[in-house]
């Protein structure tokens, strides 16, 4: 590719020879700068393709616990046929040893391979959007989001990784479980949702994962997806995105002021606030205004538009969207269901690539309206594509209460809410009971409220 891309645009690829050749020759005088090489360079870091297979044997006898030197290196080499015969072997790695003008310079010489390969990226990069922009038929929105992950790919220094031998994956694999077992656990382990019943089933919201909470309107999805923000801004001091389609960033507030301040959201419409109403007001809008909390109220934005935003945000832990419907997807189709299938797949992409949860919300069929039991089900997504598939977690939102009341019915004294998770790729499945708050838009565990309210 970068043959090609070099060609298109009329230049040569640009590399150190003499940068490359004291990184290895570096080695080859002082072998305990290895590590520091691994650390920072890949393969690709290289550009002569000698040098490349050169260093590819280097990490391999380091990782087995080979000794590197001039001698094992040389009989590596043989056996990987890298060079016409061993006498040519030999005349080069004299000459890598006879060049390296310092190996306390050696930080220098790194710095100059990374760079030229950042060059070589972005020069394959810059032909792949002309090839593409050549195309008949190819969308410029298409072909500007395309364009801005693959440079975002090279900035994160996350090019296709393609296959990989299950020993790297459990290298991996490995390191994650040290992390999750030692002191700095909680910087590893899923977030937490502040609902200690749910997150005994779920085990917190993990990196990657898709998660879908769906409900029929009035059911509280949005507030509690915001008490959840609140719980992981606050509690954790983790940074949240919150995407609302539906309610203004002045409507998102007030819920949460509402919530953390424990005022009536009735009051906060009308204006009708005592003294008390203000001083509990002004204590939460201090504490909400220091939390990680970001809001964007752009009305029918698409995951290509959402991507670009958060690629801007550093240190992201949770990505909330409010709500799945309300969504457009950039393009033009008369099939709604081949449409929204399009974004969850997106979105599921969207969380792998930027290594956060994506909670997305979602409104569910009428299908419950006509059952005696009104319980959601999972085949009540399925009118919305590959929605079920796609996410890691489903959770629905159920209020008996609710049903109750629109039935003319005797509510139950307590309005309790079913958290039923019916999906969980990582784990079991399950319902949890919280107690729904409705002045306030706020869900307890209702241990929590019973404690909080005597």
């Amino acid at each position: 590719m970068e043959k090609d891309s070099s060609y298109l645009l009329g230049m040569e690829m640009p590399y150190s020879l003499e940068a490359e050749q004291s990184v290895l020759g570096a080695v080859l005088v002082e072998p305990s700068c290895l590590p520091e090489l691994i650390d920072k360079l890949k393969p690709e870091s290289f550009y002569r393709p000698q040098h490349r297979a050169i260093f590819t044997i280097m990490i391999r006898m380091f990782t087995s616990g080979e000794p590197v030197d001039f001698i094992t290196l040389l009989e590596a080499a043989k056996e990987d046929e890298v060079f016409q015969n061993e006498q040519d072997a030999k005349v080069y790695f004299s000459h890598l040893t006879d060049i390296v003008p310092s190996v306390r310079n050696l930080g220098a010489y790194i710095d100059i391979l990374l760079d030229k390969q950042l060059l070589r990226s972005l020069i394959a990069t810059a032909g792949g959007i002309l090839e593409e922009a050549k195309e008949s038929g190819c969308e410029g929105k298409v072909l500007l989001d395309s364009a801005e992950q693959n440079i975002y790919d090279i900035r994160q220094g996350r090019e296709a990784k393609g296959l990989v031998l299950i020993r790297d994956a459990i290298y991996e694999t490995y390191d994650r479980l040290q992390k999750l077992s030692g002191p700095d656990r909680d910087k590893y382990a899923g977030l937490r949702t502040g609902y200690a019943a749910l997150d005994a089933i779920i085990n917190g919201f993990n990196r990657t994962d898709l998660i879908l909470l769906a409900a029929r309107p009035g059911m509280g999805k949005t507030s509690f997806a915001l008490n959840i923000a609140a719980n992981v801004a606050l509690k954790q001091k983790k940074k949240v995105a919150v995407f609302s389609l539906e309610m203004s960033k002045e409507q998102i507030t007030s819920r949460m002021l509402s919530s953390e301040a424990r005022v009536e959201s009735r009051l906060l419409r009308t204006g009708e606030l005592g003294q008390s109403d203000w001083m509990r007001l002004a204590e939460s809008a201090q504490i909400l205004s220091a939390a990680p909390i970001l809001i964007d109220d752009t009305a029918g934005v698409t995951v290509p538009e959402i991507k670009a935003r958060l690629r801007r945000v550093r240190d992201l832990d949770l990505v909330i969207v409010d709500y799945l419907q309300l969504m457009s997807s950039g393009r033009r189709t008369d099939n709604r269901v081949q449409e929204v299938s399009e974004m969850t797949r997106n979105l599921k992409l969207m969380a792998k690539e930027l290594n956060v949860p994506v909670m997305v919300l979602s409104q569910l069929s009428r299908a419950t309206e006509s059952r005696s039991e009104h319980r959601p089900m999972l085949s009540d997504l399925r009118e919305s594509g590959s929605i079920e598939q796609d996410a890691d977690l489903v959770m629905f939102l159920y209020r008996e209460s609710y049903y109750a009341t629109q039935e003319g019915k005797p509510a139950p004294e307590e309005d309790i809410s079913e958290c039923m998770v019916e999906k969980n790729r990582h784990g079991e499945t399950g319902t949890v009971k919280l107690r729904w708050d409705g002045q306030f838009t706020r869900f307890y565990s209702l241990e929590l409220f019973k404690s909080e309210n005597g």
